[in-house]
C-alpha cells in the first residue's frame, strides 16, 4: 500500500504538483479575504478639511454667503457702465477734509453735480484755514446748484471753524455726528472713504435696493443699516454703499428699473418691478 501511494505521487510532474498547491493557497486566501471584508465595519470615506469647512460654513451662513456673492456679481456687472458714484468717490479721495466736505455736498444732489461743485470749491480754498476766510455768498456761489446750497454753505463754514479749533480731525462716528450738517449716513460714508473704517452708509439707493433684494425689511435707514451689518461680514461693509449706489444709478432705478437687463432678473424677489418708487 505504501509503495502504491509513493508510486502515485512520483507519477505526478513537478509542474502539476505546484499548480495544485497554488490553487489551494489561492482559494484559501480568497475565502479568508472575504471573511475579513464581511467582518470589517463600513465607514464613509473622510472628506478633506477644506471641503468639510466649506460645507459647515455654507450650512451655517447660507444667507451671508449668498449676499456676498450677489454683491460681488453686481459690482462686476456695473463696472463697465461707469456709474457716476465711482468717478465722484475717486475724485474726492485726497484728504479727509475734502472727503468730508464733498460728502456734505452730495446729500440730495446727483454725483456729477457734486463732483463739479466740490472741484470749484477746493480750487478756491483747499484747506479749512483758507476756506473759512470766504464769505457765505462766495461759498454759496461756488457750490451752486447743489441741493440746499445756502444751508450747506453755512454748515461748511461752521465745520471749517470747528476744525480750526480742534487739534485732531474727527475720526469717529460720534465726533462726525457732532459736526453741523453731518447725519448718520454722511458720517458712515466719511468713515468708510477717509479712514477705511467698517461702516455702511444707507442712502436712498441702498435703502431701496436692500429692500428689493429682501436683504432688509426695515422702514427706516437705521433699521436697514442694522440688518445689512448683520447680513454682511465686516470686511464687506465699506463696499455696500458704493456698489448699491452704482447699481441704483444704472440698473435698479427708483422708477422704471431695468429688470430685463439686470443680471439678477431670474433670482431677484422683486423682478419685473415697474413704475414703483422706493419698493
Amino acid at each position: 500500500m505504501r509503495f502504491l501511494l509513493l508510486s502515485h505521487y512520483a507519477s505526478l510532474s513537478p509542474e502539476s504538483s505546484f499548480t495544485h498547491h497554488e490553487l489551494f493557497e489561492e482559494n484559501y486566501d480568497e475565502t479568508r479575504s472575504k471573511d475579513r471584508l464581511a467582518a470589517r465595519p463600513c465607514f464613509p470615506r473622510p472628506r478633506s478639511t477644506s471641503a468639510m469647512r466649506s460645507s459647515l460654513t455654507a450650512k451655517k451662513f447660507p444667507a451671508e454667503i449668498h449676499a456676498v456673492r450677489t454683491l460681488n456679481a453686481i459690482k462686476k456687472f456695473i463696472m463697465p457702465m461707469a456709474p457716476p458714484v465711482f468717478a465722484m468717490e475717486k475724485s474726492i479721495r485726497a484728504t479727509p477734509f475734502r472727503i468730508l466736505i464733498s460728502v456734505l455736498l452730495s446729500s440730495r444732489t446727483q454725483d456729477p453735480v457734486t463732483e463739479k461743485a466740490a472741484a470749484r470749491l477746493f480750487e478756491a480754498a483747499a484747506t479749512p484755514e483758507i476756506m473759512v476766510r470766504l464769505s457765505l455768498a462766495q461759498v454759496s456761489r461756488l457750490i451752486y446748484p447743489v441741493g440746499f446750497y445756502r444751508t450747506k454753505a453755512r454748515n461748511i463754514l461752521a465745520i471749517c471753524r470747528t476744525l480750526q479749533q480742534d487739534a485732531k480731525f474727527p475720526s469717529t462716528l460720534e465726533e462726525l455726528l457732532a459736526l453741523p450738517g453731518i447725519g448718520r449716513k454722511s458720517a458712515n460714508l466719511v468713515l468708510a472713504l477717509a479712514f477705511s473704517h467698517p461702516a455702511i452708509a444707507v442712502d436712498t439707493h441702498v435703502f431701496r435696493i436692500a429692500r428689493r433684494l429682501h436683504w432688509a425689511g426695515g422702514r427706516t435707514a437705521a433699521a436697514v443699516e442694522r440688518e445689512l451689518m448683520e447680513r454682511f461680514p465686516r470686511r464687506f461693509w465699506t463696499q455696500v454703499n458704493q456698489t448699491l449706489v452704482g447699481f441704483g444709478q444704472t440698473i435698479c432705478r427708483p422708477v422704471n428699473p431695468k429688470c430685463t437687463e439686470c443680471l439678477l432678473k431670474k433670482t431677484c424677489p422683486s423682478s419685473e418691478v415697474t413704475k414703483l418708487r422706493n419698493a
